[in-house]
């Protein structure tokens, strides 16, 4: 390892590479191939489950594993750690065989056409996603969920084979944008250790070398999570051993508005706008379909007015997903900016206030996962048991009681802790983010050769924030209604919970 030039170092606080025995592992060159090839052994197993075993859901692996297992332990890693998934993402192991494919059978990769570098086709994706999910029940059927992760495995590996960089992850995989979301949250993120060893390199290989940062995210210039997969690509280009996977503090990037490379400002990015805005309603969307008043007024009005289910899904999602995110925002961002002195346009309070949503989106789907996996944990046991003893090498009693890890009574008390937490964490960002406007007025002023234009007293600088708190009240006031009613227990055979839990 070369020297790292300019000054010494100095060590980040709770760098998870100076940790004995995983720092090294991660460190590897091939740990993240280690990571990876389990879970593409786990997924040719819910393939094969998913194709030819039994089509009940709370039997099979493919639905009981992509409904139940994954979605509970993506969001607690994102909690806790950051985006751990995409670190051991299963559909970027076969994506070297992609790059071969592409370097040396279609020629060099070549760029992603200027139109498609943004969200917006994953916005797309994700609608559509969410959408089907519902609208195909894709967690009570085994056929439909390996046909799901079948295309996922081979559009990840033609988009790489044909596209340079990681194309998949930072433009189309609607996964991965749900990871980039909630590792906004995060408390680990990949940084430099020491910014003047950065300043002395002349070599760049964090980006520019083999394999370095195929997202573009060139280390000394950039901020947060958003768009970085945790590969681990740039800590093996570094010459100098100048990168961290260190702690920081949860949601500070989201009110602080810096250039960040690959991804820009912030405020310039509507399309991260409109993502963020998505997966805050979604978390709240499609746990409401997911409770027992729906299905009842669904079959309402299939038996009495005749009117067809999936119709009335189509009207859920239109409202839910569209019509009512874009009147909230648009509301709370021309209240905003009528409070503000000076008063702002619409466009820029919404870019500055809108991310402050994401704590709060980001609880709710802890809390909602965190209700499907408690509940069914333990299911694995028993679906592994008797997908081994269809193959021939388990002859055992087949323990199908197992299922949830906690009493049915805890659940809401846990779920209400993780919706309060992100409404918490919501308030805490607007509030920054408005401090941080009168902190941009009083310079501005000073500047400007007054004695800074901030306004008077404590209270003002915060109305401009007051319209998102509200929004964000409201949002926590649904959340926990929604919560309380009976909800549909993915991959077991108990129906729906009883009320509250």
């Amino acid at each position: 390892m070369a020297a790292r030039p300019g000054a010494g170092a100095r060590t980040c606080s709770g760098d998870l590479l100076t940790w004995p025995l995983l720092g090294p592992f991660l460190k590897w060159r091939h740990a993240r191939a280690a990571m990876q090839f389990p879970l593409v052994v786990v997924s040719g197993f819910m393939l094969f489950d998913g194709f030819l075993g039994p089509q009940l859901s709370p039997k099979n692996l493919a639905t009981v594993i992509t409904w139940l297992h994954y979605p509970g332990l993506v969001v607690f890693g994102l909690l806790v750690g950051g985006n751990l998934f995409c670190m051991a993402c299963p559909f970027m192991l076969p994506r070297q065989a992609g790059r071969w494919l592409g370097q040396h059978i279609l020629g060099r990769g070549r760029s992603v056409p200027r139109f498609l570098r943004n969200k917006w086709l994953s916005i797309l994706l994700l609608f559509a996603f969410f959408y089907a999910t519902d609208r195909f029940t894709l967690w009570d059927s085994p056929l439909l969920t390996a046909w799901l992760i079948l295309g996922y495995f081979l559009v990840a590996f033609l988009v790489d084979a044909w596209f340079q960089g990681a194309a998949f992850c930072k433009y189309v995989c609607p996964l991965g944008q749900l990871h980039f979301f909630g590792s906004l949250c995060s408390p680990l993120e990949i940084k430099v250790r020491d910014a003047d060893g950065c300043a002395g390199c002349h070599t760049k290989n964090c980006i520019a070398g083999g394999r370095g940062c195929e997202l573009w995210l060139f280390q000394p210039r950039k901020a947060g999570n958003m768009d970085c997969t945790f590969c681990l690509d740039c800590v093996h280009a570094c010459p100098y051993d100048n990168i961290a996977l260190a702690a920081r503090q949860p949601t500070q990037e989201i009110w602080t508005d810096p250039y960040r490379s690959g991804v820009r400002r912030f405020s310039q990015r509507p399309d991260l706008m409109a993502l963020v805005v998505l997966l805050t309603f979604a978390s709240f969307i499609t746990a409401f379909e997911m409770i027992k008043p729906v299905y009842d007024m669904r079959d309402y009005l299939a038996s009495a007015h005749g009117m067809d289910p999936g119709l009335t899904l189509v009207v859920t999602y239109v409202i839910g997903l569209a019509a009512l995110p874009a009147l909230s925002v648009l509301l709370a961002g021309w209240a905003s900016g009528r409070l503000a002195q000076p008063a702002e346009p619409i466009g820029k309070a919404v870019a500055r206030y809108v991310y402050s949503l994401v704590p709060v989106g980001f609880g709710m789907w802890v809390a909602h996962y965190a209700f499907h996996f408690l509940t069914g944990a333990l299911t694995i046991v028993p679906v592994v048991q008797s997908f081994m003893a269809d193959v021939g090498l388990y002859g055992g009693t087949v323990q199908w009681g197992l299922g949830p890890v906690v009493p049915l009574t805890w659940l809401f008390p846990i779920e209400a802790v993780f919706i309060y937490l992100g409404a918490m964490g919501s308030l805490i960002v607007a509030f920054q983010m408005a401090e941080r406007r009168r902190t941009e007025n009083t310079k501005q002023g000073l500047e400007d050769g007054g004695a800074g234009n901030t306004p008077g007293g404590t209270a003002p600088f915060l109305y401009p924030a007051l319209p998102w708190m509200l929004l964000v009240l409201l949002l926590l006031a649904a959340g926990l209604w929604i919560l309380i009613q009976p909800m549909y227990m993915i991959g077991t055979f108990g129906g729906f919970s009883p009320p509250g839990g």
